[in-house]
């Protein structure tokens, strides 16, 4: 008897093997679906018996009265709409999920479609449970649904970008911009503070999961690590401006994450930038560019006279202050969207504008490879003995001072955008007390527009202008050493100061590191602690309506 006639006798599934990986491999499938059908009944036995339980309960809870019932035991049962939803979303993304297998990690490979369906399987079942066993637990698997669903929309046109191997159709890109620009609006949809800060967490649970696992496991420990470091500074920040004013845990969480997802047009640009993708239409087509090249063009082309280290720092100033536009832009847009239905003073504002800035700052010293990942592999990996002082000195300057900066531009914009949320009610207070606006006099004068509207206005300017400025400006004094000829580091170099000068002791970092953090402090204490700041104010609920802020949080503290 030959050996492949043996081997169909005792083992026919491995017969068609023709080595033995492919009959380890082939084991280790049917092992795997075997845990999975295992999995699958267990869950579902603890469903049954759930729903037994909630039968019984429901029976027991009418034939007796209810001061006589037992306190915890629980008589909710969940409506045949939420298993249903929970079921046909399990089914959808699981659907969804097999088209954009391969670009999603850890959904890839040969075993990609299994892993999804036993993932999506069990975090159904699980789902179902938590209905039956918390009745609020609708709400959060809706959330988690919403961020799955945004997270496949985005990574599916993020592989049609920047995957070679994907067709650039003209008809496809435009289809994906609008779905993706829909999805990014969804993102920030109009639920309750715990459902957004959920469907925000769902969406970063799955880019974090994206990008841990396409890493090689070096990179990511440096990145694990750098991100617990980056935490730790964080959080400080957070429970510093937290002692200023009372806010509950679900909104700060939701501003924290919003700051966080406010780093994406920014670093998606810079993505365009490097790969130099063509965003192609059907007419015509986009093509980035890089805001330091074009600046030099702008500056070199237009402004006479301007050349050499002139030309140089104009078009560094410059760029710095695009960048600082978009990324105050982009804070101030997931600010609006994620808490104006929840500010009841221009504290609130100031306070959760800052959370965010925090929140922003923290997710660009994880995700920019120059910053803490970085200082982790300098310090702490690569050498052979970990150099903690270098590592702890670049970690505090960047956690302190870059921190501040984000945190000061963003107040100030934070700030002036409160006093045109309750634009009415302070010019009402400040005419009473015989304070005039010009410019909004002036203008509701001339052109009869009332002096509400332009205040608004005015207000909205002045905070974008300051905010960039200081962006802008601070970015500009940072770079400013390695421009100038010589890079001088202290006023000595500076001011060709003797060598045993005190001067070459002060660095040039040194003064916007005071203006900044001193100064920035003093500022925001200024603006927290002003009285029509701190008056509460109830929430907007319309464009000149306010609801008292008793009657809104009784109703969403639930």
């Amino acid at each position: 008897m030959s050996l492949l006639s043996l081997k169909i006798m005792l083992f026919p599934g491995m017969a068609l093997a023709e080595n033995p990986v492919d009959i380890f491999a082939q084991a280790q499938s049917t092992s795997a679906y075997t845990g999975t059908m295992i999995s699958a009944l267990i869950v579902l036995s603890i469903v049954l018996t759930a729903i037994w339980m909630g039968i019984m309960n429901h029976i027991m809870e009418k034939s007796k009265d209810i001061d006589t019932s037992h306190k915890g035991r629980t008589f909710y049962l969940p409506s045949m709409y939420a298993i249903g939803f929970t079921i046909a979303t399990t089914i959808g993304l699981f659907a969804l999920s097999l088209r954009t297998v391969g670009g999603i990690v850890p959904f890839d490979g040969d075993n990609g479609q299994s892993l999804a369906a036993t993932f999506f399987i069990c975090t159904g079942l699980l789902s179902v449970i938590a209905q039956f066993m918390w009745p609020k637990a609708k709400h959060y698997v809706f959330a988690f649904s919403v961020g799955t669903l945004m997270s496949f929309i985005l990574f599916g046109f993020y592989n049609m970008l920047f995957i070679p191997s994907s067709a650039k159709d003209p008809f496809l890109m435009a289809l994906g911009i609008v779905c993706v620009v829909m999805s990014w609006r969804f993102l920030f949809g109009p639920w309750r503070p715990q459902v957004k800060a959920a469907v925000l967490g769902t969406f970063i649970f799955w880019l974090s999961v994206h990008i841990l696992f396409s890493e090689l496991p070096s990179d990511r420990s440096a990145r694990l690590l750098a991100t617990g470091i980056a935490l730790i500074p964080a959080v400080i920040w957070c429970m510093l401006f937290m002692k200023e004013h009372k806010q509950r845990m679900s909104l700060v969480i939701l501003m924290f994450l919003s700051g966080m997802l406010s780093t994406a047009p920014i670093l998606f640009y810079d993505m365009l930038v490097r790969h130099k993708i063509e965003l192609q239409f059907f007419l015509f087509r986009v093509t980035p560019e890089n805001f330091t090249r074009s600046t030099n063009a702008f500056v070199s082309g237009n402004l006479v006279g301007v050349t050499g280290m002139r030309s140089t720092l104009v078009t560094t100033l410059i760029s710095f202050l695009i960048v600082g536009f978009i990324e105050e832009i982009s804070k101030f847009w997931v600010l609006k969207k994620s808490g104006q239905s929840f500010f009841s003073s221009i504290d609130d504002v100031l306070q959760l504008g800052i959370i965010v800035a925090i929140g922003f700052a923290f997710a660009e010293n994880v995700l920019n490879p120059s910053y803490f990942i970085a200082f982790v592999r300098a310090y702490l990996i690569n050498p052979e003995v970990p150099q903690w002082g270098a590592f702890i000195g670049n970690v505090l300057g960047r956690a302190i001072l870059t921190n501040m900066v984000h945190i000061l531009s963003t107040g100030v914009f934070a700030y002036c955008y409160g006093l045109t949320l309750f634009a009415g009610a302070v010019l009402e207070e400040e005419h009473k007390l015989g304070k005039v606006h010009v410019i909004p006099h002036f203008f509701h004068n001339l052109f009869r527009i009332p002096e509400k509207v332009v205040f608004k206005r005015e207000m909205i300017i002045v905070g974008l202008v300051s905010a960039v400025t200081l962006h802008g400006v601070f970015n500009f004094l940072v770079t400013l050493p390695d421009l100038l000829p010589g890079n001088p580091r202290t006023l000595g170099d500076i001011f060709s100061a003797a060598p045993g000068s005190f001067l070459h002791y002060i660095a040039l970092l040194i003064i916007p590191s005071l203006f900044y953090v001193v100064g920035g402090f003093w500022i925001l204490s200024v603006l927290f602690y002003k009285k029509q700041c701190m008056k509460e104010r109830g929430v907007l609920v319309s464009a000149d309506n306010l609801v008292d802020s008793h009657t809104f949080y009784a109703q969403y503290a639930k």
